[in-house]
């Protein structure tokens, strides 16, 4: 199954993202800070990023700058509680922009529908599969 991974510098989204995804049968790693990824992506590489914009030390969108630099086939799903960066044209370097809500079922999809178009990936056909809801209210972190 393909690799994920989550940075976002709360904990707590990190770990509600991370088991959402794992039960839909990816693989998930999540990490907190823009130097873990940078480290982490030397070694290893996910099949697509889930990229929050405010993180600790330098924002999102350096973090994605750097992520393209490095590797420009990889993509890059921007997850932010924000949608005023809607029209910013930094936008242009990611893969797609999501607005976190209480209902993963359109993340799902376009995580499902960034991966299809991976052609090194082999992904069953996502018609079949059970996109389940998870309400969440406002996270206390």
């Amino acid at each position: 199954m393909p690799g994920i991974l989550i940075v976002d510098d709360q904990p707590c989204v990190r770990a509600l993202l991370s088991e959402e995804l794992a039960d839909e049968g990816y693989r998930v790693e999540g990490l907190g800070d823009a130097e873990s990824v940078r480290t982490r992506l030397r070694f290893t590489r996910p099949d697509l990023v889930l990229l929050d914009l405010y993180l600790d030390g330098p924002d999102g969108w350096e973090l994605l700058r750097d992520i393209k630099r490095q590797d420009p086939e990889l993509p890059v799903l921007i997850v932010t509680a924000y949608d005023s960066f809607v029209d910013d044209p930094r936008l242009s370097q990611a893969d797609g922009y999501f607005v976190k809500s209480l209902d993963f079922t359109d993340l799902k999809q376009k995580i499902a529908d960034l991966l299809r178009k991976k052609p090194s990936l082999q992904i069953e056909a996502e018609a079949n599969r059970h996109f389940g809801k998870f309400s969440v209210v406002d996270l206390p972190c």
